[in-house]
């Protein structure tokens, strides 16, 4: 029972907190205080509001997902766990996540858990059966996570970085759309008949070269980093945006930006660069 509530709540899939921690660096260069146990509790709140939406989902597509050649073993579709206990246990995880924001003392945090919470019930009972919506609500999760991270840094986000993210999130949604339209069926997801592979293929570039630009000028626009380093960490940008399009269109990768992450060494060493080179550039030292 333990193994299944474990896989339930998927806590590889807490990796893309990462996203909570982008604007850290830059906040504490522009000034704000890192309290890491407010911090802490930020991220684990929404480690345990991404856990309660991923057992809600799993319960909802149940009768879908025993249809699916591998799906048919998670735990809610093969039988094991009810649907009804994995939505009880949804809830609680939820109103401990939602606790933990209120430990935060932010109500933006909360304000933030609960927004995530509606979104991904909305795109759960609607929007992934809509072409685009599905994918701009899947996106709206990364987002999320970004704000986060600066309401618990206490700062308001740059435009520049709300831009940057949010193509950054578009292009990690339409390239999961990529991958569940060469491998699944339409039947199990309808918002695929949709889509074609040129239009996925363009969007991708598109909001690729958005993400990068966008990147460019945050370096220049920001004024946190020190002169002359504004863009030291720029090509591990560029050389991740490409690697993960390049294993997009090569090896049909990105259904699953954790199974990328996890299997692709390049993308998680391009990762420790840009953090080194970000500390570097804003005057860190190591």
């Amino acid at each position: 029972m333990l193994d299944d509530v474990l896989r339930l709540m998927r806590p590889r899939d807490w990796v893309k907190q990462v996203f909570v921690l982008m604007p850290v660096p830059f906040a504490l260069a522009a000034g704000a205080t890192l309290e890491p146990f407010t911090l802490a509790r930020g991220v684990l709140a929404f480690c345990l509001a991404s856990s309660a939406v991923y057992t809600y989902g799993d319960a909802l597509d149940a009768e879908r997902d025993r249809r699916h050649p591998d799906k048919c073993t998670r735990p809610i579709a093969a039988g094991r766990v009810g649907a009804s206990q994995a939505r009880l246990l949804a809830l609680l995880m939820l109103a401990l996540a939602l606790l933990l924001g209120l430990a935060t003392r932010s109500s933006v945090a909360v304000l933030l858990i609960a927004l995530y919470a509606l979104l991904n019930l909305l795109y759960g009972h609607f929007g992934k059966h809509v072409p685009l919506v599905d994918v701009f609500l899947l996106s709206s999760g990364y987002l999320i996570r970004v704000f986060l991270g600066c309401a618990l840094m206490g700062v308001d986000p740059s435009n520049w970085l709300l831009l940057c993210s949010s193509t950054l999130a578009l292009f990690l949604a339409l390239t999961k759309r990529r991958a569940d339209l060469l491998t699944a069926d339409t039947s199990q997801h309808p918002s695929l008949s949709g889509y074609t592979t040129s239009f996925l293929d363009q969007a991708m570039g598109i909001t690729a070269g958005i993400a990068w630009l966008a990147y460019a000028l945050y370096c220049l626009e920001a004024g946190v980093f020190l002169v002359g380093r504004e863009f030291t960490s720029l090509p591990f940008v560029a050389f991740g945006i490409l690697d993960y399009l390049r294993l997009a269109h090569t090896r049909n990768l990105g259904g699953s930006p954790v199974a990328v992450v996890t299997t692709e060494p390049s993308i998680p060493i391009c990762g420790v660069g840009w953090s080194l080179a970000v500390g570097w550039s804003l005057g860190f030292a190591f």
